[in-house]
This record gives structure tokens, C-alpha cells and sequence, in this order.
């Protein structure tokens, strides 16, 4: 098996000390297992569940978990949407993290139906995909007129924890 980027597994063990005493993690659009593995080893009190829609990622992840001898750790090969509608998966985990799967608001849309209410979201996203950075304009479709309709998918309550340090970057009403 070959060995990760170094500075890939450091990445996600810099989500270790916002974990505090979670029990459950689920780290959706796990790929190679990034940062989900990692995480496990670091932590295996954790109980440790992975989503991967691609059935090759998910069976290599069955495969590594094996052969690290990890317990405690489900590959479910299923898209993120669905998992969040299963019972057994929905408002199960007290910590989702995802690395580099979708922008914020769909990451958001996907991760919090699995997180548990007073739960937490850990996303990683690169510094071109802050939010908080001003956006140059694209070059593209003229944008549409004011009378064009909303989805109203868009969450309403996200809001970050006291101590939180991203919270200057975060909308709270």
C-alpha cells in the first residue's frame, strides 16, 4: 500500500484538538480516507464511519482499515444525499468532517443532516475557497434580473460556537 503525503495526513490531524469529547465521526466524501483514517488512528475511541459514493474508493477503504487493523471504523458506498436521509446515519455523529468535497453551502447541505443537533461540521477548504475572501467577478452569462427565483435551500441557522476561531468569518445574526 503506498504511503500518503505527509503534509495530507498533518492536514487532518490539525482537526484533532476540535474534536473534544466526541464519540462518533463521520467523514463524508472520504476518498483515500482523508481525514477520516488519520483521525481513527489518532483517535481510536472514535467510532469512525466513512461515506464514498465511488465503489473502487470505498472498497480500498474497507481494504486499508483491514489491513491497519482498525475496529470500529463502516465504509458505507453511498452519496452523501442519501446517507443523510437513512435513520440509522441521520443526526447520528457528533463530528462530520469533509476535506475538499463541494463548496461551503453544499458541503453544508450534505454534512449537517448527519450531524447531531449541537454537533459539529470540521470543513477544510483552501484559502481560494474562503468565503470570506472578495470574489473577483467571472467572465460569463449576464447575471439575471432581479425577479429570479431562489431554491430557499439555503440554511438559515448556521452559526459559529463561542471560542470558535473562524467565528469572525461566520454570519451570526
Amino acid at each position: 500500500m503506498a504511503r500518503p503525503d505527509r503534509a495530507l495526513v498533518d492536514d487532518g490531524l490539525v482537526l484533532l484538538e476540535y474534536l473534544g469529547e466526541a464519540h462518533r465521526l463521520v467523514d463524508v466524501g472520504s476518498g483515500a480516507g482523508l481525514p477520516g483514517l488519520p483521525i481513527k488512528i489518532a483517535r481510536p475511541d472514535l467510532d469512525v464511519t466513512l461515506i464514498e459514493s465511488d465503489q473502487a474508493k470505498a472498497a480500498f477503504l474497507v481494504h486499508a482499515c483491514a489491513a491497519l487493523g482498525l475496529e470500529h471504523v463502516e465504509v458505507v458506498a453511498r452519496r452523501a444525499e442519501e446517507a443523510g436521509h437513512d435513520p440509522r446515519l441521520r443526526e447520528a455523529f457528533d463530528v462530520a468532517v469533509a476535506r475538499a468535497l463541494a463548496p461551503l453551502p453544499v458541503l453544508v447541505e450534505l454534512c449537517l443532516p448527519l450531524v447531531r443537533v449541537g454537533g459539529r461540521l470540521l470543513a477544510q477548504k483552501t484559502q481560494a475557497e474562503d468565503p470570506a475572501r472578495p470574489r473577483r467577478p467571472r467572465p460569463g452569462p449576464p447575471a439575471r434580473s432581479s425577479s429570479s427565483k431562489s431554491c430557499g435551500r439555503r440554511p438559515s441557522s448556521i452559526r459559529a460556537e463561542p471560542g470558535c476561531p473562524l467565528a469572525d468569518r461566520c454570519r451570526n445574526p
